[in-house]
């Protein structure tokens, strides 16, 4: 089949089956649901029906409660009918992990049970087992199958939607062993449940694949969706980006990843994860749904460059070095200087003297390109699927001038310009398109400062440029072990200076020490008033009283500086321990 899940000429949303959620239908000619997850203990009925509420008022559609235990499980009865007493008839979803018999009792409640691969059969701890015999890897499957059985027997008899959410930082043991920490093996991972629902002829499944890292989450889910086809699968997709942290970055980061599913006509119902309240969600998950809405029309000649288009890997378009652009050096940001900032653009855009370049011109130009390869390029305002296709054109031509990506924009609403940018310039930053990007927004209410901003964000949430300290923080739920905002406030203030450091802000272990795997310190809460700092995958410190843990984590960040310099001075630790004080 084309190895491509997904038409490159053109917008065409996916189909799917239909899967019903409560009053609620997923995936088939259905519009792109929004939904979001209460960060409320799911033990305090009222406080969970309050905050739902307040969910469902912003514009969602289906609210997810964690449910770790019989307890939790049981009481989302009480949840459920408080709601409906209050006239609200959302779709209830379970959060399960480690434990297959919540899911048992959920299901005879709530609409909807999501259930995690890497941790539904309750595995030993991640990391501690690295290698399984054919024999070991059977008696694994036996045992996700039979208890995968039940639940879908369950779910039959109740009437339960299903989704499979696989996490890039819960991969099981098992699966971890064979296909490493790799969307490869997130890919596997959803397939072994997928085909237990198949073979039980139980097709109310909704999929999930997600990861913190935007570029594994993409490349993952198309790889999904080509393995899904080569089976002939068509299970709806639920799009997320896990830990995105908050603010700019969180929307930047979400609107990358999503957004290029999205575009691609990949994607039925979205969850946008912030570090912020649930129903801050709804609105940007919204703005972004809406955004693609009507693209159908959009049809374009993708030219015979398709031969260089990996959808699955991360590879960067050759170029020849035109000044500081191209030629393997980090994209640039073409923009407004603003004074002294240190995140002014690199260039401000000498237009004139760029070569302009669209679809309709590239003949007349390619030899004047192509005899001089150091020539940079403009690549005017146009759709996503326009741009990718000039690029694939021009590789087919073996044009090797460096590009600067244009979009043009008359946006008075910050956020609305945020997640535009981001899922039009994003995902050509992911394949591997783009030596810089030019962000013109007309409207002098949004100030260059914050475009500016926006354009840095964009680099660094698609991986090609880090300007910044990036925070993977997760939004929140029943298993939160502390004030994820607050706390996630103080670590930014008191790091925001390391610029390229990756730091983790997790609730609770669920996915904390594996979607931190990519973070170069995490920051976990292990217990009530109790962290436990990281060092990328290795523990340093163990059940830290919470008041300690910034110092003691900047502790950490300073004692590795001053080994990877000896000839620094080590008294910038006690400088910033006496500021937190």
């Amino acid at each position: 089949m084309d190895r491509f899940p997904f038409d490159l000429s053109q917008y065409r949303r996916r189909k799917t089956v239909t899967v019903r959620v409560g009053g609620l239908c997923i995936g088939g000619d259905y519009p792109v649901r929004i939904q979001s997850m209460a960060n409320t203990d799911t033990n305090d009925t009222q406080g969970c029906i309050e905050q739902a509420l307040r969910i469902v008022q912003a514009g969602g559609e289906l609210v997810r409660f964690t449910a770790q235990g019989r307890r939790e499980a049981e009481n989302l009865k009480a949840i459920k009918d408080g709601l409906r007493e209050r006239g609200c008839d959302v779709p209830l979803v379970a959060d399960i992990h480690f434990n297959p018999e919540a899911a048992f009792i959920a299901a005879r409640i709530v609409e909807k049970v999501r259930i995690n691969p890497g941790n539904f059969i309750h595995e030993s701890p991640r990391f501690s087992q690295t290698e399984y015999s054919e024999e070991e890897y059977r008696q694994e499957l036996g045992k996700l199958r039979e208890k995968l059985v039940r639940l879908i027997d369950i779910c039959k008899a109740h009437g339960t939607a299903l989704r499979i959410g696989v996490n890039h930082g819960s991969l099981s043991n098992r699966i971890m062993s064979r296909y490493g920490d790799t969307p490869a093996g997130m890919v596997e991972s959803a397939l072994e449940f997928l085909r237990v629902c198949v073979r039980e002829q139980f097709d109310q499944v909704v999929i999930s694949i997600k990861s913190s890292n935007v570029r594994v989450m993409v490349h993952a889910y198309r790889l999904l969706v080509l393995a899904m086809d080569t089976e002939g699968m068509a299970f709806p997709l639920h799009l997320g980006v896990t830990e995105a942290g908050d603010g700019e970055e969180a929307r930047v980061k979400s609107a990358v990843g999503i957004g290029a599913l999205l575009a691609d006509g990949l994607g039925d119902t979205i969850r946008v994860s912030l570090t912020e309240p649930p129903e801050n969600e709804i609105p940007v998950a919204r703005k972004l749904a809406g955004y693609f809405v009507g693209r159908e029309k959009e049809t374009v000649v993708t030219g015979r460059g398709e031969s260089f288009y990996d959808p699955y890997d991360y590879k960067r378009r050759e170029t020849e070095k035109a000044g500081p652009t191209g030629g393997g050096q980090v994209p640039v940001v073409i923009g407004e200087r603003c004074g002294n900032d240190k995140r002014s653009p690199d260039f401000t855009p000498p237009l004139k003297v760029w070569t302009h370049l669209n679809v309709s011109r590239l003949e007349e130009l390619s030899k004047t390109l192509v005899d001089n390869p150091g020539q940079l390029v403009l690549m005017e305002d146009a759709p996503y699927h326009q741009q990718r296709a000039l690029f694939l054109a021009m590789q087919a031509r073996v044009l090797r001038n460096p590009v600067i990506i244009q979009r043009n924009y008359a946006e008075y609403d910050l956020e609305m310009l945020q997640l535009k940018a981001a899922a039009d310039i994003g995902p050509l930053l992911l394949d591997g398109y783009g030596d810089g990007i030019y962000i013109n927004n007309t409207s002098t209410v949004i100030p260059a400062e914050q475009v500016n901003s926006l354009s840095f964000a964009i680099l660094q949430a698609t991986r090609v440029r880090m300007t910044r300290t990036e925070y993977i923080a997760c939004p929140g739920c029943g298993r939160t072990l502390f004030n994820l905002t607050e706390t996630l406030a103080q670590v930014r203030a008191a790091t925001s200076h390391l610029t390229g450091l990756k730091i983790a802000v997790m609730g609770c272990i669920v996915n904390g020490p594996g979607e931190m795997a990519d973070a170069d310190y995490g920051y976990v809460g292990a217990g009530p008033g109790k962290i436990t700092l990281y060092k990328g995958k290795e523990v340093i410190e163990r059940n830290i009283p919470q008041q300690e843990a910034i110092p003691r984590l900047l502790d950490l960040i300073d004692r590795d500086k001053i080994h990877d310099n000896p000839d620094k001075d080590g008294g910038a630790a006690e400088e910033k321990k006496a500021k937190m004080d």
